[in-house]
């Protein structure tokens, strides 16, 4: 696959509206062509003690941060026409729909690839199949996991290699 955009998603709190940051790689003709990270203020707006100590984020990151669909204007355009990637796509897919949903939007069914479910089929001998494994397999260092442009850009760098 030469054209896609590579997405990934940070939540506030357990529930899957809660996008509070977002990272996007667009990749044309194998290259990546465009990038795009934003601040997201979640719905409900609220953080967990966990959630935070996995990204870092909180409240205070994400007060004056844009709301979903806002940050969608800028990014519909970018990926128009693309496939999504992510790694364990269903919790990316499924933030995507539950967020549509919460704002009222109407979701274009975007196509979505799994950069884990792939690694699963097609490397055998991997302690695991998490993220920064897989992109170190890929070639890819991944030194900010849960950054999500970081995430974002390592599920990029497997996508090419193995989709």
């Amino acid at each position: 696959m030469d054209n896609f955009a590579a997405i990934d998603f940070e939540t506030a709190n357990e529930q899957l509206t809660s996008v509070c940051s977002v990272g996007l790689i667009v990749v044309r003709d194998g290259v990546v062509m465009d990038r795009f990270y934003s601040l997201i203020q979640p719905e409900p707006n609220y953080y967990t003690y966990w959630t935070t100590r996995v990204h870092g984020l909180t409240f205070e990151d994400t007060a004056k941060a844009s709301v979903f669909p806002v940050v969608w204007e800028k990014i519909a355009p970018m990926i128009e026409g693309l496939p999504l990637v992510a790694h364990n796509k269903a919790f990316d897919e499924n933030c995507l729909k539950a967020v549509f949903r919460t704002y009222g939007m109407d979701y274009p069914d975007y196509a979505f690839y799994c950069t884990l479910l792939t690694s699963r089929k097609k490397l055998k001998n991997l302690p695991n199949y998490q993220l920064q494994t897989v992109a170190a397999y890929c070639g890819y260092e991944l030194f900010q996991h849960h950054h999500a442009l970081c995430d974002a850009e390592a599920c990029a760098a497997i996508a090419l290699k193995l989709l």
